[in-house]
Order: C-alpha cells, then structure tokens, then sequence
C-alpha cells in the first residue's frame, strides 16, 4: 500500500504530481474549485480540512505566497489585508498533527530555509526559486549550482539561453508548460504552481523517512 499525503492549499496540483511520481498517493484541499486537480479532491478550508489526520502519513502545504513575493510588491499590492500571511497559522496547524510536513512559499516568506530549490538544479527552464520548511524530518539539502541559463528579462523572453518566466500575462503557454514540467494546467494555473520535479525530490526522501518510521 502506498503511503498517503496531504495536499494543503493544492491549486492545481504541481505539488501532488511530484509526491506522486515519488510514490504517495495524494489528497488535496483547496477552498476553491480545482477541475485540473489531477487526483482525489475535497474543497474546503485548507486550515480546517474535514479530514482524520490519522488517514495521512505526511502533509504539504502551500499558503498563499502573494504577501511576499516580489509581483505584489512591484504592483503595489503588499498589503497584510489585501494578501493575509498564512504561514504562521499553517505551521501551528502542522505541528499539532505530529506528523511530518513540507511547507512551500516564495523566497522572502516567513519560513525557515531547510532547502531552496531551483528549476535549474532538475534541467528545467525555470528558475523558479522555492523555500521549503520541514517539521518531524529534514531532507537532504541539493547544493545550488551557479545559474547556466540566463534569468528571462520579461514574461515573453524565450530566446535560447534564458529561462522561462512564468507568470502573469507570459506568452507561448505550451513552452511555458515544457519548461515547468506540466502539461495538464491552464495559464492562471500553470503562473501560481510549482514544477513537480521540486517535490518528488522531497517526496522522494519523505517517503524514505515515512517507510523508515514504520518499520521501527
């Protein structure tokens, strides 16, 4: 039986697919409708899932980011009641589940740096910067490696040797979706979410660490 992992916060599944290619079985909850949720589903509030913790081995969770990444800030909209911070209620919630977690979040979150990964580190076009903050586990940290590719200068960049930047009103959605690794979401979808390859890596180790538990 495969291990199963909560998805907190899901949006359209970048996330889940990785923990699924690693070898959990995924749940996700989102308070909004997810027709492109690639696995089982429930809509609800994230921070109050109707869910028996005891059905789960491992949790992920993705509060909104809008507070603190930098597209907010260049359009004026860093604002706590515009773009509510939600890591601090997150992390508590996962901390009364004694079981082990992966927060995700922008650089510039609230979040501790256990690991900051990179598009580049897994042969994507992105770069893509993520912090991940682990509870009841520690992953194996991936060193980042000077960038190779060019960060894009706009959201339409797509010259050979630049990254792609995949967000807001970005063009070509189907080499934006090559770039990510994801070819089941839409342009909203596919701005907001993160590469799966991000979180098999992690999913990876998560497992190992959940197996390990188990067997004691």
């Amino acid at each position: 039986m495969r291990p199963r992992l909560l998805d907190l916060f899901c949006g359209a599944g970048g996330a889940a697919m990785g923990y699924h290619r690693a070898g959990f079985d995924v749940v996700g909850v989102d308070i909004r409708p997810q027709p492109n949720y690639p696995f089982e589903f429930v809509q609800a509030d994230a921070l109050d899932p109707p869910v028996s913790w005891d059905d789960f081995d491992a949790i992920h969770a993705s509060p909104p980011c809008q507070a603190f990444s930098l597209a907010s800030l260049w359009h004026g909209k860093r604002k706590q009641e515009e773009h509510p911070d939600l890591v601090d209620e997150t992390r508590r919630l996962l901390e009364a589940t004694n079981l082990p977690y992966v927060i995700e979040n922008v650089e510039g979150s609230p979040l501790r740096r256990d690991l900051v990964l990179c598009g580049e580190m897994f042969g994507l076009r992105v770069h893509r910067h993520r912090m991940f903050e682990c509870g009841g586990w520690m992953p194996m940290r991936q060193k980042h490696q000077r960038h190779r590719l060019k960060g894009a200068l706009t959201n339409c960049h797509i010259e050979e040797g630049y990254t792609r930047l995949v967000a807001g009103n970005y063009a070509n959605h189907a080499d934006a979706s090559a770039a990510m690794g994801i070819d089941w979401m839409t342009r909203r979808e596919l701005a907001q979410a993160i590469p799966p390859a991000y979180t098999e890596f992690i999913g990876t180790q998560l497992l190992a660490h959940v197996r390990q538990e188990a067997a004691a």
